[in-house]
């Protein structure tokens, strides 16, 4: 007996619908072609366009295309149906006694940041900004290097931090005389050479004249030492260099930072000083994290001037900040001034780190997300499955 399929009834698939571009992560040039691309806007008026819709989010501030005034309706229509300006959710705002801010941001399910704002650091006030959720690096004194890493950030989960920042701090229009946001800082969570492409297209988008306009000369990438990437950094940035340090030979090195085994002092003194635009106006800074019995005695100040002797430099001398479970503690002050003191004999600008956020561990080293509660396997499911669908110094560094 011969039998026959109906299909008339059959319900035919139906295409997931394409996930929207998030504007805010793309330089001009980029943003140039993606409205091309997408037939939103015509090839001879994306050039114009862009710029437009870059001022409207990067300068004013905006996320949603309707108050883009001075674009037709249709085409705002037509911005909203391929693309996005929206900001992540802010899970958690904390404000320390100090002044300090920090928020916990949600860029997808289960991938969350830190992002700390600290007042009277630079010119007026420092973000301090992530380029992963977690870290591969594991050092030892740090609390965020205990949270295993989840993935890279976008550009525009990068940018998003400054911009959540700005709306918090009252900072929109751009160019306000009285901003309280003047530096940035590569300094929280990740390490910044191992997500260099969307850090330096954040680093553009961030800088660009048209938009949020900080200087290069007043943003700060950090990294552990990812030496291959020290000359691309400079060339693609021109942003300055921070080595987070901390050691001044290689035994004590491999044991508080890990990636030292891999590209000991030796290569990264040779990586720092061929970094490009290396010069007393644009020194690297060195952070030493000051760890009683550890690293801080006089010997150990001397054996650091002679490391970093010829090179364009600065010391910051960072006091450990205590976190939950760690077995290091803070160097005395008197052995953190006798320290400073060798280094200033010798030359070296060695300003004392002041402390700022303890109370609600947003101080250097402790930044940790909540969503390492989630088992880490489910959180980079997660990751994947988002992915699918489509990241201090202080005054004399930050001059301009």
């Amino acid at each position: 007996m011969s039998v026959t399929l109906d299909l008339s009834r059959v319900t035919p698939a139906v295409d997931a619908p394409k996930p929207l571009i998030n504007l805010s992560g793309l330089t001009r040039p980029q943003m140039v072609a993606a409205l091309t691309e997408s037939g939103v806007v015509e090839h001879g008026k994306a050039k114009m366009r862009a710029t437009q819709i870059f001022r409207w989010v990067h300068h004013r501030g905006i996320t949603d295309f309707a108050q883009m005034s001075d674009v037709a309706k249709e085409t705002r229509a037509r911005l909203a149906e391929h693309f996005t300006i929206a900001r992540p959710e802010v899970v958690e705002r904390q404000v320390s006694k100090d002044g300090t801010r920090k928020w916990l941001i949600r860029m997808a399910p289960g991938i969350e940041v830190e992002t700390v704002y600290i007042p009277s650091v630079g010119r007026v006030g420092a973000l301090c900004v992530s380029s992963q959720v977690g870290c591969t690096l594991n050092c030892s004194f740090c609390h965020t290097g205990t949270q295993a890493l989840v993935r890279n950030l976008t550009a525009a989960e990068i940018v998003a931090q400054v911009q959540i920042a700005k709306d918090d701090l009252g900072e929109w229009p751009s160019d306000k005389e009285d901003r309280l946001l003047s530096n940035i800082v590569f300094m929280g969570m990740g390490e910044p050479l191992y997500n260099l492409g969307q850090v330096a297209d954040a680093i553009e988008i961030i800088s660009d004249n048209e938009g949020i306009t900080i200087s290069r000369r007043r943003i700060t990438v950090s990294t552990s030492g990812v030496v291959p990437q020290l000359e691309a950094l400079g060339e693609k940035t021109q942003a300055m260099l921070a080595i987070s340090l901390h050691a001044t030979n290689d035994a004590l090195r491999d044991q508080l930072v890990p990636l030292n085994k891999k590209y000991p002092l030796d290569q990264l003194m040779a990586g720092i000083r061929a970094y490009p635009g290396l010069s007393n106006a644009r020194r690297v800074t060195f952070e030493y994290v000051m760890l009683k019995g550890v690293n801080d005695s006089p010997d150990e100040a001397r054996a650091l001037v002679k490391l970093i002797k010829g090179i364009p430099a600065k010391v910051n001398l960072i006091p450990f900040n205590p976190w939950p479970g760690t077995d290091y503690q803070c160097s005395d002050w008197a052995a953190i001034e006798a320290f400073a003191a060798i280094l200033n004999k010798a030359g070296y600008s060695s300003p004392i780190r002041t402390p700022r956020g303890r109370d609600i561990l947003a101080a250097c080293g402790q930044l940790k997300s909540e969503s390492e509660k989630v088992r880490a396997s489910a959180m980079r499911k997660l990751s994947m499955a988002a992915m699918a669908g489509v990241l201090d110094d202080d005054e004399d560094e930050a001059a301009a």
